[in-house]
Parts: C-alpha cells; structure tokens; sequence
C-alpha cells in the first residue's frame, strides 16, 4: 500500500476534499503555468471518473490502495503516479487504463459503447465489423470490395526482402498494369531519401509522406501493382486505406531469406546494427504478422525458384482479379 499519511480536510458540503496541506505546505501545487500539461489532463480525467461514479478521493484512495494525498497530487497534476499506481487507480474506478489516460476510443459515450460491443470479440468477428464499418462510412469493407477499381489494383505487403519489387515488377507487366514502388514516390514527395526523411525530420513525418503517396497512387492509377513498405502496416489510417482500395497479397519470406535478399541488394546494415539482427528480425515478423494476415491473399516466396514463385501469384491475383489465366 502507498501511504505518506496525510489527512485531508473536507470541503464544505463534504464531497470534494481538498488537499490542505498541498495548499499550506512544503510541496503544494505549482502554479498552472509550471504544470505539465499531460499530468493536469490525465488528474482532470481522474476527477471527472470519481464524479461520473459518485465516488469520494477517500473511497478511490482506499480502493486503490493509494494514499489520499497521493491521489490528490494525481488529480492536482503535480503527481508523476507509476504505472502500478495508475492500474490500481483504474481498478478503483472501474475504467480501462485507455480511458484513463485518455485514448481517443473513450473520448464519448458513443464510442465506449462501441468498444463495450467489440471488447473481447474474435477477429473474425472484429474484422467483418470493421468491414460493416468501412461500407457504412463509404470508405472500405463490402462496399470498397465490390468496386471494380479496388479490384484493378494490386497492393503487395511484407517485410523487405519478402520479393515485393521483383515480384511487383514481373506481376505488373503480365497484367499490363503500371507498377509503382511507394517507397521512390515517398522519396520525390520528400526530396530526400529514406533515411534522410528519417533523420531530419522524424518517423511522424515519413508517415505523413506515406500515406501522401499512397494517395496519390490510388487517385491517379485505376490499374496499378504496387510495392509497398515493411512498416505501412504499423500506420492504421494508411492500412486502412490500402486494403479499402487495393486487392492485397503478403508476400511472406523466411527470416534467413528476408536477411539474404536484403544483404545481396547491397545493404549490410541489417547485420551491422547488432549481433542480434536475426532475433530482432524475427521480433518484427511476429509483430507484423496480425497485421499482414489481414491481406486477402498470401504467399509464401520461400519455397520455390522465382519463376515458380511468379507463377504462383499470377494465378493467384489473376483468379481474384477474373482475369483470364
């Protein structure tokens, strides 16, 4: 239990009670000025949860296991709480650490109830919801799919090395399609390569450009193989927009081929960054697979030649596609 044993005193009609000795003494609250910013947000939603329960702080502190004036700091935004502590504190509240800290799906009535109807569901089920959504909205599931446009363009998605560039480039002159590598057109967007958009101006940025040029692709190619990022996938607006738009394939690949590939296009720094290159890779691949597995097809490029490979997916897309074999 955490306790710095503090009494507080009550307010006049005994429901809020007030730090006093945060307010008279050593430590009380800075001025709102020095405050940050987050920490004066997360204590406003800490008391608008207490309110909405009809909790008193004494309640939610012994609920907790917290002391009063641990909580009070919390809500005063002068308390930098643990992580423990804030679990305790929403176990005494009975709300989810997101809707303490504020996540955007806790933000309104609405969309507690909707995450209460989708709390615990498969993904099978998650994932003809979204779909349901996506028709509702105009922007993916049913409807998107049974637009002829989204089933003229190709998306391939996958780790680097998966095959993606050769494979896309094969695909896209057997259908006649143009084929567009969206890390290149990221790069023209930015004026700078990869690596520099990166380094000078952040990972936010590079998604920015991203899903510019994804859009870009989509607008301007009604039939199109494209070849896209390892990490499109960790960008949910842009994943969203891709399997809306885009008929999709993951390309999947060993760990030992993905490495192999990478290191025979000339890039060795995969195994320069760390002895443990191997590991993290397969860490990526697991953390990437529920994402990818959200593709309409899969493909696995590691077991067979590259001809046998092709083959493979050309009847593949060509069969999802009704195109003639």
């Amino acid at each position: 239990m955490h306790s710095l044993g503090l009494t507080l005193k009550p307010d006049e009609d005994g429901t809020e009670p007030a730090p006093a000795d945060a307010l008279e003494a050593p430590g009380a609250p800075a001025p709102a000025d020095d405050k940050n910013p987050s920490l004066v947000a997360l204590g406003e939603r800490v008391r608008r949860l207490r309110a909405a329960r009809g909790m008193t702080r004494k309640s939610v502190a012994l609920a907790a296991e917290v002391s009063e004036r641990h909580l009070a700091n919390l809500e005063y935004g002068i308390g930098n709480a643990s992580f423990l502590v804030l679990q305790q504190v929403a176990g005494a509240l009975q709300c989810s650490m997101a809707e303490l800290i504020g996540d955007v799906t806790t933000s309104s009535p609405e969309w507690l109830l909707i995450r209460e109807l989708l709390e615990h569901r498969d993904e099978a089920t998650l994932r003809r919801a979204r779909e349901a959504i996506g028709a509702l909205l105009g922007t993916g599931g049913a409807r998107a799919a049974a637009d002829p446009s989204r089933a003229s363009r190709v998306a391939l998605i996958g780790l680097r090395g998966a095959g993606k560039s050769t494979l896309g480039r094969m695909l896209a002159d057997d259908l006649g399609f143009a084929f567009v590598e969206l890390s290149r057109e990221i790069e023209q967007f930015a004026g700078c390569s990869i690596a520099e958009i990166q380094a000078l101006y952040g990972q936010n940025a590079y998604r920015r450009y991203e899903r510019r040029a994804l859009e870009e692709a989509i607008q301007i190619y009604p039939e199109v193989v494209i070849a896209t990022p390892g990490g499109l996938v960790s960008d949910a607006a842009t994943f969203n927009q891709l399997l809306s738009h885009c008929t999709t394939v993951w390309l999947q690949a060993k760990p030992e081929d993905h490495m192999a590939r990478v290191a025979a296009q000339g890039d060795l720094r995969p195994m320069a960054a760390s002895r443990e290159a191997m590991d993290d890779l397969r860490q990526i691949l697991a953390g990437r697979a529920a994402f990818y597995s959200k593709a309409d097809m899969t493909l696995n490029t590691s077991v067979a030649p590259l001809d046998a490979t092709f083959q493979s997916l050309r009847t593949m897309v060509r069969e999802a596609l009704q195109l003639p074999a």
